[in-house]
């Protein structure tokens, strides 16, 4: 499912311009019935708006779930059982894989009830309404002034607690078109999400990162899970007195297949987009914040793909720290070269420089210096923003021990004026993340990913925007680094398990003080505090840029009333459509909509990781035993479709 999500964005920032035309847009489904229904029935659809969203009757909406806080799933039977990605499942995969259980090679599947698979802290969340609060939100801004932000926050807080006084759902109320409308999103959590199946990586990640984002695709991209309730079918705590959810709404399965031409349409979260940027923004990411982001991720996995092919213990405790890397790595570089391609800065300066003329045509003088205001704002914070970028990468993605130090910063900073019973609470509280860490935790590995990052980081940064620490070091060979970073490790408890969990196990102030000087513990204050410094000045230019951007895409909206504009996507449900279709990414060149198990053997290398086929599924091949699935002879694998997908809908 997740080939026809991504297929058109993929081609356009892989392969160039494609013949297919886009059907713009990821919708809010409430709107459905006064913006799209007719031209969606005109393209072919047979369902009614309100069989897509409805709070009066049961809908497609009630068989959409968002999957752990990120992807999509869908329900799809009466208990419970819901169709995710197998990227979507693999961190829960690899948790429950070892040596003696390898579900990550080999796959998974329970065969009853019982062998369902706990996954403490996984969500299945459904949407219970959506509703346009922007009167209730904006109400007292214009008189507001400078506290515009406090009365936006004071009235969001109001209306949550208000929707959500009975306890039985959750609320969150999100920006729309960079805060010119509101909506306050009503949903239910489920707690207890078991694993159900997977399919072997070989076929869930067949094609590797080599495939990733582009196509032809013959990934087999799915997982199976279910969702567990209390005996009254509300959510509940993990339990085995749990039974498997009954739904409002499931959604049939048919294995008829699809054509060139058919209707298609996403129902699900997607990530984030962001259309409407300006075009110094743009090319800030194309000059300067994806080739950094990209260089960053292109270190650690050039260590972490080297060592997963050496050893088995390696290679499932790195799996899903290598997917989510590798993920976002392989979409930047789409991502800029389809920019390029495209030609999307002069694009956007061409539309900025028609949004001011029609703006003096008009009078409209609150719009007339926006597009200056952008320029200055960009021109003037390059470096701000690189320093952010670079630190994002470095302590959200890079070597895992600067975010595990930093755990225990409460507690090291408090502990000299904490009661002997509240050190040893806070102690006891971090000592089950220890075990959780060190399990899928190796030294070796992450001081080549820090030695590697931290050089990119110093050579990337100026000296205003690095630790004391780091700007000694930039002023030092790479010897000098490489002696700096085996020092730290070699002399870090944060390194190695016993040694903290003595200290956690047998709290005193002698062993918080040691933790305190520890030099892994001291960089990542060093690393944190610069950043905290840095800080108010990149939220004062986000606050600007946001700021700009509210009234910039309100002026597009007055001044191009010809054209239908939707918000960007923010992880709330949407909806995008368009039909089943092929495409030209290049001259003399056309890929067919679908590809099968036939491209599958064709791509097949004996020993490569990323193009390795199941022995199962070669004996299928070879005898041709595909039962009801055949389709001219083959089996079909993944389509494309001429779907609005940028920014991931993955699910």
């Amino acid at each position: 499912m997740n080939i026809l999500r991504r297929s058109l964005s993929l081609s356009l920032l892989l392969l160039g311009s494609l013949s297919l035309t886009a059907h713009e847009g990821m919708w809010i489904p409430t709107l459905l019935a006064k913006l799209n229904e007719s031209e969606m029935k005109t393209m072919g659809m047979r369902l009614s708006a309100e069989d897509i969203y409805s709070i009066n009757k049961s809908s497609l909406k009630d068989a959409i779930v968002q999957f752990n806080g990120g992807c999509t799933a869908e329900v799809i039977s009466k208990e419970g059982l819901i169709l995710t990605n197998h990227h979507c499942g693999y961190g829960q995969i690899q948790q429950h894989s070892s040596l003696q259980n390898d579900y990550l090679k080999n796959g998974f599947w329970a065969y009853n009830r019982s062998e369902e698979l706990k996954n403490p802290g996984v969500t299945a969340t459904f949407i219970v309404y959506i509703e346009n609060v922007t009167e209730q939100i904006l109400d007292g801004v214009q008189e507001a002034g400078a506290n515009k932000n406090q009365v936006i926050a004071r009235n969001i807080s109001k209306t949550v607690e208000e929707a959500t006084k009975n306890k039985k759902y959750e609320a969150v109320i999100k920006p729309f078109y960079y805060g010119n409308e509101y909506y306050m999103i009503v949903t239910k959590t489920y707690k207890d999400v078991r694993l159900v199946g997977a399919p072997p990586s070989a076929i869930g990640k067949f094609g590797g990162d080599t495939d990733n984002w582009v196509w032809p695709r013959h990934t087999g991209d799915f997982s199976l899970f279910r969702i567990y309730a209390g005996a009254d079918n509300q959510p509940a705590d993990i339990s085995d007195k749990n039974v498997p959810y009954k739904p409002g709404h499931s959604l049939p399965i048919s294995i008829k297949g699809v054509q060139e031409g058919d209707f298609a349409m996403i129902y699900g979260f997607p990530g984030r987009t962001q259309q409407y940027l300006h075009s110094y923004a743009l090319e800030y990411t194309l000059t300067y914040g994806n080739p950094a982001k990209i260089a960053m991720r292109t270190a650690s996995l050039k260590v972490i793909d080297a060592v997963m092919l050496k050893s088995d213990k390696t290679r499932i405790q790195y799996a899903a720290k290598q997917s989510r890397i590798a993920n976002a790595w392989k979409k930047w570089q789409g991502e800029s070269r389809g920019l390029e391609i495209l030609g999307a800065v002069d694009t956007k300066q061409k539309f900025e420089e028609e949004f001011t003329a029609r703006a003096r045509k008009n009078n409209k003088k609150d719009y007339i210096d926006l597009d200056e205001q952008f320029t200055m704002m960009y021109a003037n914070n390059t470096q701000l923003q690189l320093a952010n970028d670079y630190f994002t990468e470095l302590v959200a993605f890079g070597p895992e021990i600067l975010r595990f130090t930093n755990r225990f910063d409460k507690l090291l900073s408090q502990y000299e004026g904490l009661t002997t019973e509240e050190q040893k609470k806070m102690a006891t509280a971090l000592l089950p993340g220890v075990t959780a860490y060190f399990k899928d935790y190796d030294l070796n590995v992450d001081r080549e990913i820090f030695r590697s990052l931290i050089k990119l980081y110093i050579r990337g940064l100026e000296d205003r925007y690095l630790a004391p620490t780091l700007v000694l070091l930039k002023s030092r060979g790479e010897a000098e680094i490489d002696e700096y970073v085996d020092k730290v490790y070699s002399r870090s408890a944060f390194a190695r398990q016993l040694m903290i969990e003595t200290v956690l196990k047998n709290p005193s102030a002698t062993g918080f003080a040691k933790l305190k000087k520890d030099p892994i513990y001291m960089l990542m204050k060093e690393l944190y505090d610069k950043y905290a410094s840095i800080s108010p000045d990149y939220n004062a230019f986000t606050k600007d840029v946001d700021a700009g951007m509210e009234l910039y895409v309100k002026g597009m909206m007055d001044l191009f009333p010809e054209k239908r504009f939707w918000p960007d996507a923010n992880s709330t449900i949407r909806v995008s459509y368009g039909k089943v279709e092929g495409s030209d990414p290049k001259d003399g060149m056309r890929y067919k909509y679908y590809t099968t198990l036939d491209g599958i053997m064709e791509k097949y290398v004996p020993g490569n990781s990323d193009f390795e086929v199941p022995e199962k599924l070669r004996e299928l091949y070879t005898t041709k035993n595909y039962g009801p699935y055949a389709t001219n002879g083959s089996v079909p694998v993944a389509f494309t479709a001429s779907l609005h997908t940028t920014g991931g809908n993955s699910g």
